[in-house]
Protein backbone atom coordinates (compact mmCIF):
# COMPACT_ATOMS: atom_id res chain seq x y z
CA UNK A 1 0.00 0.00 0.00
CA UNK A 2 0.98 3.44 -0.78
CA UNK A 3 2.19 5.15 2.52
CA UNK A 4 0.58 8.53 1.72
CA UNK A 5 -2.56 7.13 1.98
CA UNK A 6 -4.75 8.04 4.71
CA UNK A 7 -6.70 6.07 6.69
CA UNK A 8 -10.20 5.51 6.56
CA UNK A 9 -11.26 7.57 9.62
CA UNK A 10 -8.55 10.73 9.09
CA UNK A 11 -9.94 10.88 6.05
CA UNK A 12 -11.16 14.09 4.20
CA UNK A 13 -14.72 13.28 3.29
CA UNK A 14 -13.39 14.86 -0.46
CA UNK A 15 -10.58 13.16 -0.55
CA UNK A 16 -12.23 9.69 0.32
CA UNK A 17 -14.77 10.30 -2.40
CA UNK A 18 -11.77 11.12 -4.96
CA UNK A 19 -10.30 7.69 -3.68
CA UNK A 20 -13.50 6.12 -4.34
CA UNK A 21 -13.35 7.56 -8.29
CA UNK A 22 -10.45 6.03 -8.71
CA UNK A 23 -11.11 2.67 -7.41
CA UNK A 24 -14.52 2.25 -9.22
CA UNK A 25 -12.64 3.48 -12.24
CA UNK A 26 -10.21 1.31 -11.77
CA UNK A 27 -12.57 -1.41 -11.35
CA UNK A 28 -14.15 -0.53 -14.87
CA UNK A 29 -11.10 -0.46 -17.10
CA UNK A 30 -9.41 -3.83 -15.56
CA UNK A 31 -12.69 -5.55 -16.36
CA UNK A 32 -12.52 -4.44 -19.86
CA UNK A 33 -8.74 -4.23 -20.56
CA UNK A 34 -7.16 -6.15 -18.48
CA UNK A 35 -4.53 -5.01 -15.69
CA UNK A 36 -1.36 -4.65 -17.96
CA UNK A 37 -3.33 -3.13 -20.69
CA UNK A 38 -4.47 -0.45 -18.31
CA UNK A 39 -2.69 3.22 -18.02
CA UNK A 40 -2.56 5.87 -15.37
CA UNK A 41 -4.80 7.98 -18.23
CA UNK A 42 -7.03 5.33 -18.88
CA UNK A 43 -7.99 5.68 -15.50
CA UNK A 44 -8.14 8.88 -14.61
CA UNK A 45 -10.38 9.62 -18.08
CA UNK A 46 -12.54 7.17 -16.25
CA UNK A 47 -12.43 9.01 -12.96
CA UNK A 48 -12.85 12.38 -14.36
CA UNK A 49 -9.67 13.22 -12.65
CA UNK A 50 -6.22 14.61 -13.44
CA UNK A 51 -2.82 12.77 -13.21
CA UNK A 52 -1.62 14.92 -10.28
CA UNK A 53 -4.26 13.73 -8.07
CA UNK A 54 -4.00 10.04 -9.20
CA UNK A 55 -0.55 10.74 -8.00
CA UNK A 56 -1.48 11.95 -4.59
CA UNK A 57 -3.67 9.09 -3.92
CA UNK A 58 -1.25 6.43 -5.23
CA UNK A 59 2.63 6.01 -6.28
CA UNK A 60 1.30 3.85 -9.76
CA UNK A 61 -1.09 1.30 -10.79
CA UNK A 62 0.66 -1.32 -9.19
CA UNK A 63 -0.50 0.46 -5.69
CA UNK A 64 -3.33 0.86 -6.54
CA UNK A 65 -3.98 -2.83 -7.57
CA UNK A 66 -2.54 -3.58 -4.26
CA UNK A 67 -4.77 -1.45 -2.13
CA UNK A 68 -7.61 -2.26 -4.43
CA UNK A 69 -7.14 -6.15 -3.67
CA UNK A 70 -6.83 -5.72 0.17
CA UNK A 71 -9.52 -2.93 0.59
CA UNK A 72 -11.54 -6.02 -1.15
CA UNK A 73 -10.68 -8.96 0.81
CA UNK A 74 -10.42 -6.74 3.71
CA UNK A 75 -14.37 -5.91 3.24
CA UNK A 76 -14.97 -9.79 2.42
CA UNK A 77 -13.32 -10.94 5.98
CA UNK A 78 -15.92 -8.13 7.50
CA UNK A 79 -18.68 -8.78 6.32
CA UNK A 80 -18.55 -12.39 7.29
CA UNK A 81 -17.35 -10.80 10.98
CA UNK A 82 -14.24 -13.56 10.45
CA UNK A 83 -11.60 -10.42 11.63
CA UNK A 84 -13.78 -10.26 14.54
CA UNK A 85 -13.84 -13.80 16.04
CA UNK A 86 -12.32 -16.86 17.28
CA UNK A 87 -10.90 -19.99 16.11
CA UNK A 88 -13.83 -22.44 15.30
CA UNK A 89 -14.55 -25.31 12.89
CA UNK A 90 -17.31 -23.21 11.11
CA UNK A 91 -15.07 -20.13 10.93
CA UNK A 92 -12.34 -21.72 9.75
CA UNK A 93 -14.73 -23.42 6.74
CA UNK A 94 -16.17 -19.91 6.35
CA UNK A 95 -12.29 -18.75 6.11
CA UNK A 96 -12.05 -21.33 3.26
CA UNK A 97 -15.36 -20.33 1.48
CA UNK A 98 -14.10 -16.57 1.67
CA UNK A 99 -10.71 -17.14 0.07
CA UNK A 100 -12.07 -19.61 -2.76
CA UNK A 101 -14.99 -17.63 -3.58
CA UNK A 102 -12.39 -14.03 -3.60
CA UNK A 103 -9.84 -16.00 -5.80
CA UNK A 104 -12.40 -17.05 -8.34
CA UNK A 105 -14.07 -13.55 -7.99
CA UNK A 106 -10.99 -11.70 -9.40
CA UNK A 107 -9.98 -14.55 -11.64
CA UNK A 108 -13.40 -13.65 -13.69
CA UNK A 109 -13.22 -10.31 -13.10
CA UNK A 110 -10.09 -9.53 -14.53
CA UNK A 111 -10.31 -10.09 -18.94
CA UNK A 112 -7.34 -11.28 -19.31
CA UNK A 113 -5.97 -13.58 -16.49
CA UNK A 114 -2.66 -12.02 -15.94
CA UNK A 115 0.49 -13.84 -13.86
CA UNK A 116 1.22 -10.25 -12.36
CA UNK A 117 -2.24 -9.57 -11.28
CA UNK A 118 -2.45 -13.35 -9.47
CA UNK A 119 0.78 -12.62 -8.08
CA UNK A 120 -0.85 -9.21 -6.33
CA UNK A 121 -4.09 -11.05 -5.60
CA UNK A 122 -1.89 -13.85 -4.00
CA UNK A 123 0.39 -11.62 -1.31
CA UNK A 124 -2.45 -9.60 0.10
CA UNK A 125 -5.02 -12.45 0.22
CA UNK A 126 -2.33 -14.91 2.10
CA UNK A 127 -1.00 -11.92 3.97
CA UNK A 128 -4.53 -11.27 5.88
CA UNK A 129 -5.28 -14.37 6.05
CA UNK A 130 -2.31 -14.95 7.74
CA UNK A 131 -3.06 -12.18 10.03
CA UNK A 132 -5.89 -13.39 10.83
CA UNK A 133 -4.81 -17.33 11.53
CA UNK A 134 -2.23 -15.57 13.69
CA UNK A 135 -4.64 -13.99 16.07
CA UNK A 136 -6.82 -17.13 16.31
CA UNK A 137 -3.72 -18.97 17.34
CA UNK A 138 -2.97 -16.21 20.24
CA UNK A 139 -6.56 -15.96 21.21
CA UNK A 140 -6.40 -19.78 21.62
CA UNK A 141 -3.24 -19.02 23.85
CA UNK A 142 -0.60 -20.64 21.33
CA UNK A 143 3.01 -19.27 21.48
CA UNK A 144 3.98 -16.30 19.37
CA UNK A 145 6.45 -19.05 17.24
CA UNK A 146 3.90 -21.58 17.60
CA UNK A 147 0.84 -18.87 15.92
CA UNK A 148 3.75 -17.50 13.12
CA UNK A 149 4.11 -21.37 12.15
CA UNK A 150 1.16 -22.19 12.06
CA UNK A 151 -0.32 -19.45 10.30
CA UNK A 152 2.74 -19.51 7.14
CA UNK A 153 1.87 -22.65 6.45
CA UNK A 154 -1.88 -22.86 6.71
CA UNK A 155 -2.35 -19.22 4.90
CA UNK A 156 -0.22 -21.18 2.32
CA UNK A 157 -2.45 -23.90 1.73
CA UNK A 158 -5.55 -22.77 1.56
CA UNK A 159 -4.51 -20.47 -0.46
CA UNK A 160 -3.02 -22.81 -2.89
CA UNK A 161 -5.82 -25.28 -2.56
CA UNK A 162 -8.39 -22.33 -3.30
CA UNK A 163 -6.45 -21.09 -6.19
CA UNK A 164 -6.56 -24.64 -7.55
CA UNK A 165 -10.13 -25.00 -6.81
CA UNK A 166 -10.89 -21.73 -9.07
CA UNK A 167 -8.78 -23.24 -12.12
CA UNK A 168 -10.28 -26.34 -11.99
CA UNK A 169 -13.10 -25.56 -14.83
CA UNK A 170 -15.38 -28.78 -13.31
CA UNK A 171 -14.64 -27.54 -9.81
CA UNK A 172 -17.24 -28.71 -6.97
CA UNK A 173 -19.49 -26.38 -5.50
CA UNK A 174 -17.56 -23.88 -3.29
CA UNK A 175 -18.69 -25.35 0.16
CA UNK A 176 -17.94 -29.07 -0.53
CA UNK A 177 -14.46 -28.16 -1.47
CA UNK A 178 -14.29 -25.81 1.71
CA UNK A 179 -15.88 -29.25 3.54
CA UNK A 180 -13.51 -31.20 1.95
CA UNK A 181 -9.92 -29.34 2.69
CA UNK A 182 -10.98 -28.30 6.44
CA UNK A 183 -9.81 -31.38 7.99
CA UNK A 184 -6.44 -30.64 6.46
CA UNK A 185 -6.35 -27.21 7.01
CA UNK A 186 -7.43 -27.53 11.12
CA UNK A 187 -4.63 -30.36 11.35
CA UNK A 188 -2.23 -27.60 10.37
CA UNK A 189 -3.25 -25.40 12.79
CA UNK A 190 -3.55 -27.76 15.04
CA UNK A 191 -6.15 -25.70 17.19
CA UNK A 192 -9.63 -26.91 19.24
CA UNK A 193 -12.75 -25.51 19.06
CA UNK A 194 -13.21 -23.40 22.26
CA UNK A 195 -16.02 -25.40 24.88
CA UNK A 196 -17.90 -22.41 24.50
Amino acid sequence: MSSNILTEEKMDPRIKRTRNLILDAFSDVLAEKGFQSISVQDITEKAGVNRTTFYLHFTDKYALLDFSVSQLFRQELEKRTLNTCHFSSENLRSLIITVAEFIAHSNAHCAHAEQQFEMLVETQVKKQVYDLLELWGEKAERSPEDARTTAVAASWAIYGLALEWSHDKQHPAVETFADRISPLINAILGMVQPAW
